[in-house]
């Protein structure tokens, strides 16, 4: 009888295998896309629909992120398998720029295909007996009933197409809050979840360092592009690079460590590693709306900034802020005050950006960053002080 491929668990942190970096580097071609969609469609529909698509990319992640945590990604089966959602994931990239226009088939096909596809052959690979099993039969029942709201989507147009893309993403981000609960079949517990928890902390922490990556290479990409190396231009370099660093330091250089071991020595590491999915979906949203932000800047540092680009500028680093948060409300069981005080003053630069032009507004929302950052260093090193 054949095994499972699943993970050996000898009580040690599972290492990231070189499948699974692999398969991130997609990853890195659709937040570029996602980035450059949202930068060509400033207006409330455009926003609207690469909420939609970030969501579909992040799910797809998602889910394969679960998968190579119970599965050994080096065993062939499991290797083979995510190196076809891989292809999947990168025809459904390679479709973002249209995918509310004339690939949309394109993009819902791949995605659905990736989602169902994968489920069901974990279930062939488990067989029905395995404990894994009535799990991966509701995730199938759930991913099969969003199937049919992006494949529904594909063939309507216009908002009918935006709102069912819409249920299709609710079907899959929300029914695992509740278990995967489907009428007939029960649902699942977290504490049956039984993931190996540094490994999915690692798994986060990466595609972090994707979306800081890409937008590291945008703004050389930029710089590289520009003729005259102007002081305006490498003074919005400066900033975008500032405000990149900024945001890193407040993920890594404060809490990634603490996280790691929090969820590998938590009681129910299932419901740990779900708050951590949820949470970096709005992290690396902040990250992408950051990049917009900083495009704007590097392209048009003397431009005037108008009430949209005031709201670009301050809703990265806001929904950052907000999902670093909420990230450091999962680790630590409160959220930091400077975090909330860096939301405040990002809400009252709002306010005031349109009397200024885009490298000064991209300088002052690095600054705010880099303040949360220096804060929330400060007030760490006390309360380790206070504990010794």
């Amino acid at each position: 009888m054949r095994l499972p491929a699943l993970r050996h668990r000898d009580g040690h942190h599972a290492r990231v295998t070189y499948e699974e970096l692999f398969f991130d580097l997609v990853y890195v071609f659709a937040v570029t896309q996602l980035s450059h969609h949202l930068l060509h469609h400033l207006d409330l529909a455009g926003v609207l629909q690469t909420l939609v698509l970030w969501f579909a990319v992040w799910l797809g992640w998602q889910y394969a992120c679960w998968v190579s945590n119970w599965f050994d990604p080096e065993a062939p089966r499991i290797r083979g398998l995510m190196f076809a959602t891989m292809l999947l994931a990168l025809l459904m990239s390679s479709s973002i720029p249209e995918a509310f226009a004339d690939r949309a088939w394109v993009f819902a096909g791949a995605y659905a295909t990736m989602q169902v596809g994968r489920t069901a052959f974990v279930l062939i690979e488990v067989g029905p007996t395995h404990p894994l099993a009535p799990n991966f039969r509701r995730m199938l029942a759930w991913v099969g009933i969003s199937a049919c709201f992006w494949l529904a989507g594909a063939a309507a147009e216009g908002n009918v197409r935006l709102g069912l893309w819409a249920m299709a993403v609710a079907c899959e981000y929300v029914s695992p809050m509740f278990g995967f609960a489907f009428p007939g079949m029960g649902r699942s517990h977290t504490r049956e979840w039984t993931i190996e928890g540094g490994h999915l902390a690692e798994r986060c922490q990466l595609f972090v360092i994707v979306a800081l990556g890409e937008t590291l290479l945008a703004t050389g990409g930029v710089l590289s592009e520009v003729e005259h190396w102007r002081l305006e231009v490498v003074s919005a370099v400066l900033a975008t690079f500032a405000g990149t660093l900024a945001m890193w330091w407040l993920y890594f250089g404060i809490s990634s460590r603490d996280a790691t071991a929090a969820i590998t020595h938590s009681d129910d590491p299932g419901r740990m590693g779900a708050n951590f999915h949820y949470v970096h979906a709005l992290l690396i949203a902040g990250i992408i709306a950051t990049a917009v932000g900083n495009d704007l800047v590097m392209d048009h540092p003397g431009a005037a900034v108008t009430v949209v680009y005031a709201t670009v500028m301050v809703a990265g680093p806001l929904i950052y802020l907000l999902g670093s948060a909420l990230y450091k409300r999962v680790v630590y069981g409160h959220a930091p005050r400077s975090h909330l005080l860096g939301a405040a003053a990002l809400l009252m630069l709002g306010l005031v950006m349109p009397w200024m032009h885009l490298l000064a507004a991209g300088w002052l929302t690095s600054m705010v960053l880099l303040g949360v950052g220096l804060l929330d260093t400060r007030l760490k090193r006390r309360s380790q002080q206070r504990q010794g």
